[in-house]
């Protein structure tokens, strides 16, 4: 087992009515913290989903762990090739190489927080998303940052049979 160690000097101090939001109804993405801020330690963002909605398909990352704290709501969670359904206050940690995706159960809404560790620079990524969603980029631009942002992308039976 490695330790990482981050390296930074100052505390990280976002507030929340100057962090960037990417998005709106029915996914808002709230940019809290990046890699570079807190030396590499984690990437953190908060995403807000409408009753139903996705918040992301069906994905691994081979470098990192994801973090999913449920605020509010409720979520549909895959891990593997398991789904289960997180409800305010519960956590879940995926491993690297696990499959995974989210989305808010249908008839419910969540706000999730979100971390990754070790960080990876994701903000852009989330931009990239909104420039996809608002028809400024295809689709298909995403395999091509897939490396860049540690975000492989995968079919999942289970999800297929708990989403549709």
């Amino acid at each position: 087992m490695s330790l990482f160690v981050p390296k930074f000097d100052e505390t990280v101090l976002v507030r929340d009515a100057e962090a960037e939001v990417v998005g709106g109804d029915p996914v808002a993405v709230k940019l809290l913290a990046d890699s570079s801020a807190g030396g590499g330690a984690l990437s953190t963002v908060r995403v807000t989903l409408a009753e139903g909605a996705d918040g992301a398909k069906p994905h691994v990352h081979h470098h990192s762990a994801e973090m999913f704290y449920l605020l509010d709501g409720a979520a549909d969670v895959l891990s593997g090739d398991d789904v289960v359904t997180a409800e305010r206050g519960d956590l879940i940690i995926v491993p690297p190489d696990r499959p995974h995706a989210f989305a808010a159960v249908p008839g419910a809404s969540a706000d999730l927080l979100i971390v990754i560790t070790p960080g990876v620079e994701r903000f852009e990524y989330f931009r990239h998303l909104q420039r996809i969603r608002l028809g400024q980029a295809a689709p298909e631009s995403l395999l091509d940052v897939q490396e860049l942002y540690d975000n492989h992308f995968l079919h999942s039976e289970a999800w297929e049979k708990r989403r549709g």
